[in-house]
């Protein structure tokens, strides 16, 4: 019975050192397959995610017109300083800025004491002249009439014509002296050039003021006491970049917008050009017209130039962030049929704003990267994608105002200012 007892109980021993052995194998051989399969995962994970997702895209066809935006001035048609020609005290001013006014409307009246006071002793002085002159003419006249006899010498009547023709003279002198008082006298009334508007008022009633408008040298020390300006027609000057001097030609359409009224067209007519190129910003000033028969717009306005110029439609465009710029030059990641990437250099053209001109290294038939990392390397492999629903690549929406393309300069109401990147 004892002996029965311990055979059963080593059997049951066995057993269960058995069981144990089997869990403890099961246990080891799940951990390895468990690990083994966690890193095969991890492998084709970061296998897959070395392979970059790319958006592609293919070359458009340049626009046949592209619209170039800049920020432009107005300038009055005409404009004047009106400065003093007389010293003296502002009697009275007659016009306010903003006033209307006509060719010879008075502005203001100077006091002028010292003028006034030297006029009148050039009008004695030509008074004194005259007197000189009529009694010279009538010693002439008597010292002739003895001519020939012997109370007098042919000599002395000679004397006498000329000291009469010498005293003419001096009349004519103090006539011209009384007429430069008279003409100063006149500016003590300062008057408007032409049909205007008061832009500017700089003086008040009892400021002196001194005689600067006509000597060159004392103008620059004195203030203007009022600006005139003509408005019933307007230019508008706008600088141009280098690139498009070209199309600078009278044939040149142009037309305004203003920042407080984009939506308000004013046409404009081409005028002329510096003919010449700015070094410091490589631009050409243009001018250009239109007429203001209403006077809304007013000198010096800030006004935004729209031009319309022709376009290449032979040529290929990008995107600009299609573009990447590494030591070989500008280049495009195109992507080949077996989905790796070549790195191709191309020549740049015209900045269009959103997009760049491409001159040479590029097909239409050619698939690029629409928006590369900088990491990109010749050779890599690439997986396309479709992209994100809305976005397409070189797609940026429409432009600023009706036309392809839109390009404006800092100032303007575009995003650069139109020069190859």
């Amino acid at each position: 019975m004892d002996g029965d007892t311990k055979s059963g109980t080593r059997r049951r021993g066995w057993l269960y050192g058995s069981l144990a052995l089997a869990a403890a194998v099961v246990l080891a051989g799940y951990g390895i397959w468990s690990r083994s399969h966690a890193v095969s995962t991890l492998q084709t994970e970061a296998d897959d995610a070395a392979i970059p997702r790319v958006q592609v895209g293919v070359p458009k066809a340049a626009p046949d017109q592209r619209t170039l935006v800049l920020p432009g001035s107005i300038s009055a048609w005409y404009e004047a300083p009106i400065f003093a020609q007389v010293s003296g005290y502002v009697s009275h001013w007659y016009k306010d800025y903003g006033a209307s006014v006509k060719t010879g409307d008075v502005l203001a009246t100077v006091e002028a004491p010292t003028a006034d006071a030297e006029f009148r002793a050039a009008k004695a002085s030509l008074a004194t002249a005259q007197a000189r002159y009529q009694l010279a003419v009538v010693t002439a006249q008597r010292w002739a009439a003895l001519s020939g006899t012997q109370a007098v010498s042919q000599q002395d009547v000679d004397v006498k014509k000329a000291d009469a023709t010498a005293q003419k003279t001096e009349v004519t002198a103090a006539q011209e002296n009384v007429a430069r008082y008279a003409a100063t006298i006149a500016f003590k009334r300062l008057v408007a050039p032409f049909d205007g508007i008061v832009i500017a008022r700089n003086t008040d009633i009892g400021d002196y003021v001194n005689a600067a408008g006509g000597d060159a040298g004392l103008r620059s020390n004195a203030t203007p006491l009022f600006s005139v300006a003509d408005v019933h027609k307007l230019r508008v000057f706008v600088s141009v970049p280098q690139e498009y001097a070209s199309f600078l030609t009278p044939e040149l359409r142009a037309t305004l917008t203003l920042p407080q009224n984009p939506v308000r067209i004013i046409p404009a007519q081409f005028l002329t050009t510096a003919k010449a190129v700015k070094p410091a910003s490589r631009t050409v000033v243009t001018e250009l017209t239109l007429d203001n028969p209403t006077h809304d717009l007013w000198p010096g306005t800030y006004v935004n130039v729209h031009f319309s110029f022709p376009g290449d439609p032979g040529l290929l465009i990008v995107p600009e962030q299609a573009l990447l710029f590494r030591t070989e030059g500008p280049q495009v990641a195109l992507v080949g049929a077996n989905d790796r990437i070549h790195l191709q250099n191309v020549g740049l053209g015209r900045n269009l704003g959103t997009d760049v001109e491409i001159l040479s290294g590029l097909k239409a038939s050619d698939r690029f990267v629409a928006n590369p990392s900088l990491g990109l390397l010749e050779g890599q492999q690439v997986e396309t994608v479709q992209p994100v629903k809305g976005y397409q690549p070189g797609n940026k929406g429409p432009p600023p105002r009706p036309g392809p393309h839109a390009v404006a300069v800092p100032g303007g109401s575009g995003p650069n200012d139109g020069s190859t990147p």
